[in-house]
């Protein structure tokens, strides 16, 4: 049985983008139960037991057989060296569009659990629902609530989520037409600037002889984490200053990224922040639907060599709030098929995804997690193209945020994505420690 991709999510074919969720578990894990609780959630989901083939002149999703659905895979090893294997291992077109790995110390007693989802039938909402319901899952199969077998059956005939880009309001087409065109002459006025790679190519025209430069590195991540505390302080500084979270982890990006450009004049930035559209949708569509559900929003601005941050982030939040008032992660949705034909479109110095605040997952009694984490991964990063976007994964589990800065060692090395992190989290310090008190009322104590 086949699922015809929509254009929107036949751009996530090429991309070969996939999600990764991770989480670092201390105490006993019941790998029956756990592979259960996997064969159960991938029952549920066609899109997570499907794989991609060729459609006429486009993608379609096909199920998989019984024999080459998905199954969790166990092993023993080290944690560091397990997540950086699974970061870097692919989910290939016309294999399983998910994988699950449990990798655990010789004792027993440690544990690293990763969940790969191919962004073609997923997006970072959905991607956490997902495991946060195997957890579910399993918490239910360890404590004796239900039955694991019956639930792990699969439907004879799959109900196909329908695609994000056939849920959205009625348009005019000469409508979408002019908002193509605005945003067209838009890029055009002004490019933006990228941050140059600091990993210099063996040879003039920018990678080895007799090789396309994509095989050089790895992809690796470095991390910025504050602690509850912290992460409470920056929301208040923003509630205090009438701006998101968002707005002033995007500002303190924009300024590191400003830093690795020359002279200090004003140069264009561009500021990309993906959007959800579930909760925008009417009907509101629910994260535990498997499809890629978001839009993005892409904003230039004009960035001094020493730039006030948090003007940065009004003018971030203002933008970015008109965008959302106007409607027009609707038309952004529309005109996403056109992003191969013109890159710039989508093209910016920083990316910005934000997740917000997400719960983790509930484990039973005798099972802890002492680490959730997601990052976005892909098969291709070209080296040879001199200069990218830089990328950052926000998120804040349990109330803690984190911001994740993946990167392919050809391109930007560990030790500048250090350093540029480094540059992020002064930043997001220095807004932190703005906060005022916040007094609570006697009779509310």
């Amino acid at each position: 049985m086949h699922r015809a991709l929509c254009p929107v999510e036949t751009l996530y074919v090429g991309q070969r983008s996939r999600a990764v969720l991770s989480c670092s578990l201390r105490g006993h894990v019941d790998v029956e139960a756990l592979s259960a609780a996997f064969d159960a959630v991938t029952a549920q989901h066609p899109t997570l037991r499907s794989c991609i083939v060729p459609d006429g002149t486009g993608h379609a999703l096909r199920l998989l057989g019984e024999d080459e659905r998905p199954r969790l895979v166990t092993r023993t090893g080290d944690e560091d060296e397990a997540y950086a294997a699974e970061l870097n291992r692919p989910l290939p077109v016309g294999g399983p569009l998910t994988r699950a790995v449990l990798v655990s110390a010789p004792d027993g007693g440690r544990h690293l659990f990763v969940l790969l989802v191919d962004h073609t039938v997923t997006d970072g909402h959905s991607s956490i629902a997902l495991h946060n319901a195997l957890w579910n899952r399993y918490r239910a199969l360890v404590d004796g609530e239900g039955a694991g077998g019956a639930a792990a059956a699969v439907s004879a005939e799959p109900h196909w989520p329908r695609p994000v880009s056939a849920l959205l309001p009625p348009a005019d087409a000469a409508e979408t037409a002019g908002y193509l065109a605005g945003r067209l002459e838009e890029v055009r006025r002004h490019p933006v600037e990228l941050v140059p790679y600091d990993v210099r190519r063996p040879s003039a025209t920018g990678h080895r002889p007799g090789a396309d430069g994509s095989g050089d590195g790895h992809i690796e991540v470095c991390r910025l984490t504050l602690d509850t505390e912290r992460t409470a302080r920056l929301r208040r500084t923003a509630r205090q200053s009438g701006v998101s979270v968002h707005s002033l982890i995007a500002a303190a990006l924009l300024t590191a990224a400003r830093r690795r450009l020359d002279g200090d004049g004003p140069r264009t930035l561009g500021c990309l922040s993906p959007v959800d559209l579930r909760s925008r949708l009417s009907p509101p569509l629910p994260a535990s639907v498997m499809v890629p559900a978001v839009t993005t929003h892409l904003q230039t601005l004009e960035v001094p060599g020493a730039p006030d941050p948090l003007e940065l982030a009004r003018t971030v939040h203002a933008r970015l709030g008109d965008f959302l008032a106007r409607g027009d992660q609707f038309h952004e949705m529309r005109i996403t098929p056109e992003i191969p034909r013109n890159p710039a479109l989508q093209l910016a110095t920083v990316i910005v995804t934000n997740m917000g605040v997400v719960p983790g997952p509930r484990l039973p009694n005798g099972l802890r997690a002492v680490d959730v984490r997601l990052v976005p991964a892909r098969e291709q990063y070209f080296p040879q193209a001199g200069r990218s976007p830089v990328m950052a994964c926000v998120v804040s589990f349990e109330g803690r945020l984190s911001i994740e800065f993946p990167h392919y060692t050809a391109c930007f090395s560990p030790s500048f994505t250090a350093a540029f992190r480094d540059d992020v989290l002064d930043g997001l310090l220095a807004f932190a420690n703005t906060a005022r008190p916040e007094h609570v009322p006697a009779d509310l104590v």
